[in-house]
C-alpha cells in the first residue's frame, strides 16, 4: 500500500504514478493537500501544518508501506526532516519519500556529482533549489527555468516542447540533467531527451515513483 500526497493544483502526478504502478504489485491511494497558487515560498510553506493531517485521511488506521510527498520544492521549503516527522506523525512505521529526497537517492546510487536543472519556478523559488543541491554537494553547472508561478501552466505544457527546450540546454560537463516539478508533463519524454543529449535525465516524478 502506497499513500501519495498529491498538491490540489497538480495536474499530472496522479498519471504518472499510474503509468508506471498499474503493472506493479501494488496500490496507490491519493489525497490531495491545499496548495495555494501563485508558487512562493511562503504559499509552499502552508503546507506544512496540513500535512499529519491529510496523511491521516489515507486509509485511517491501515498500515502503509510508503508515503510519498509529491512537491519538490515544497520539501525544499518546509525540510525534508519536518516532512518525514509530520507524516510518520500519522502513519508512524511507514518510508517517507519526497521528489528531492529521492533525486538525491538516485544521484548518489549513480555518482551523479554535477548537473543540470531545469525547473518552470520563478526565479526566487529557483533559488532554493540551488541551495539546496549546493548543500548536499551537489553542483549546479546551469539552469534554465519557464519562470511561471502557477501549477496549471506547469501542466498544460506540451511535452514536445518541453523536449525541444531541454535538448537545447547547457549540459556540457555535466553528469546529468535534473527537470524538477512533479505538476510538469517530463516522465513521458526523459527517454527522447536523454537520446538527444546523451546523458541521464532524471525527473521529480520518475524518481519519486522508483523510490516509493
Amino acid at each position: 500500500k502506497v499513500g501519495l500526497l498529491a498538491l490540489s493544483t497538480d495536474l499530472t502526478i496522479e498519471k504518472d504514478f499510474n503509468s508506471i504502478c498499474n503493472r506493479l504489485p501494488l496500490d496507490v491511494f491519493v489525497n490531495r493537500i491545499h496548495n495555494e497558487n501563485p508558487l512562493t515560498k511562503e504559499n509552499l510553506l502552508k503546507m506544512r501544518d496540513q500535512i499529519s493531517g491529510i496523511t491521516e485521511k489515507i486509509l485511517p488506521g491501515e498500515k502503509i508501506n510508503t508515503v510519498a510527498y509529491g512537491c519538490t520544492s515544497g520539501t525544499i521549503a518546509i525540510g525534508e526532516n519536518r516532512v518525514k516527522e509530520k507524516i510518520q506523525l500519522a502513519k508512524p512505521d511507514c518510508y517517507v519519500t519526497t521528489p528531492i529526497t529521492s533525486a538525491i537517492k538516485a544521484f548518489k546510487l549513480m555518482s551523479i556529482k554535477k548537473i543540470a536543472v531545469f525547473t518552470p519556478y520563478p526565479e526566487s523559488v529557483n533559488k532554493t533549489i540551488y541551495e539546496y543541491f549546493s548543500k548536499k554537494n551537489i553542483e549546479v553547472l546551469s539552469f534554465g527555468t519557464f519562470n511561471l508561478d502557477l501549477d496549471v501552466d506547469f501542466a498544460n505544457i506540451d511535452p514536445k516542447y518541453l523536449s525541444q527546450i531541454l535538448a537545447k540546454l547547457d549540459v556540457s560537463g555535466a553528469d546529468a540533467l535534473f527537470i524538477s516539478c512533479t505538476a510538469l508533463p517530463a516522465l513521458g519524454i526523459l527517454e527522447e531527451v536523454e537520446k538527444k543529449i546523451r546523458k541521464p535525465v532524471f525527473s521529480s516524478n520518475q524518481t519519486l515513483i522508483w523510490d516509493t
